[in-house]
């Protein structure tokens, strides 16, 4: 069933079967672009695994996107992240590079955050994100987020969005 569904697309909870297709994303060098580096097979299982921890635990992780047809086009959902020594909850998006450049990222950031004001867990909203991945930095700006200097992550490469919820 789907957790949250948009003009176009459909977010839900990861699951064994979305292997292939998380490893094919998260392996992905141009997806991975700013991360120290792609992920092979293991890491995906493992990120599918801690994803369906995180469902158990606080009720949300990153989930599968996926257009209405069903066709797998990445990830995007609520983490706790540790931004200033302390946990800030987080959006979080990997689109697979075939479908970047179509809003998806925008589109299901955005509902994600509304997602957010809903569950009341948090009163501010973060995106950690590259300096230089100005995709993503476009993507946290256009769901209403702004460069907090306020906020730092241990990544001195890293720079912290956030709105308040």
């Amino acid at each position: 069933m789907p957790l949250i569904e948009t003009r176009r697309l459909r977010l839900r909870e990861m699951n064994a079967d979305d292997l292939d297709e998380m490893a094919a994303l998260l392996g992905d060098p141009r997806v991975m672009e700013y991360y120290p580096k792609a992920k092979d097979r293991a890491e995906a299982s493992q990120w599918i695994a801690r994803n369906r921890q995180s469902y158990a635990e606080n009720g949300f992780g990153l989930w599968t996107v996926e257009t209405l047809s069903g066709k797998f086009i990445g990830d995007c959902g609520l983490t706790w992240q540790i931004v200033n020594e302390r946990p800030h909850l987080e959006v979080g998006y990997h689109i697979k590079a075939s479908a970047q450049g179509n809003g998806y990222a925008t589109e299901a950031a955005l509902a994600c955050r509304d997602h957010a004001r809903g569950l009341g867990v948090s009163q501010r909203l973060i995106a950690v994100v590259h300096q230089d991945n100005r995709s993503s930095q476009r993507v946290a700006q256009k769901i209403g987020m702004r460069p907090d200097s306020a906020l730092r992550h241990a990544s001195p490469v890293h720079e912290v969005l956030s709105l308040e919820l």
